[in-house]
């Protein structure tokens, strides 16, 4: 269910082309569609707090409602588990059906004048994002359940 919200956030960023969403995209990238005339340094700046005010917070409710709520976890381990088991799943979703086939693959994220710098999504950003969806999944997660075993106790 989180790995499709991610995707209808995604599709909705794009739906007026991909450069809407290209504060994802290297600096570099970021440069060009501004040099090319196609977004302003300000449009990319609010797209970029609009995407995250929307889904950092859905995240967490999400996560919160589905551990504690839906699945009744109690205890700062089963909580822990089953949040990293969610967020685990979706960060294969968005690394595997997002970034490396829908990204890598598709012409639905290409910005036309930024082709030949492509891959958008390069080694070093997919190592930077396992790591992030690894380990910072794994402390976000013992945040969150040490926080929910203090409150429901």
């Amino acid at each position: 269910m989180l790995g499709a919200l991610l995707a209808l956030f995604c599709a909705a960023g794009i739906r007026n082309g991909a450069v809407n969403m290209v504060f994802l995209y290297h600096q570099d990238v970021q440069d060009r569609c501004v040099k090319n005339g196609l977004i302003t340094p300000e449009k990319i700046g609010k797209n970029s707090k609009l995407f995250k005010s929307l889904g950092i917070p859905v995240y967490f409710v999400f996560v919160l409602v589905s551990t504690y709520a839906v699945n009744g976890a109690r205890g700062f381990f089963v909580g822990f588990w089953q949040m990293f088991a969610i967020l685990s799943i979706v960060n294969l979703i968005d690394r595997l059906l997002i970034d490396e086939y829908w990204v890598g693959h598709t012409k639905a994220w290409e910005i036309p004048g930024t082709e030949d710098m492509k891959p958008y999504i390069n080694r070093k950003d997919k190592i930077g994002k396992w790591l992030m969806g690894t380990v910072g999944f794994a402390i976000l997660c013992a945040i969150l359940s040490g926080f929910m075993a203090l409150i429901l106790r």
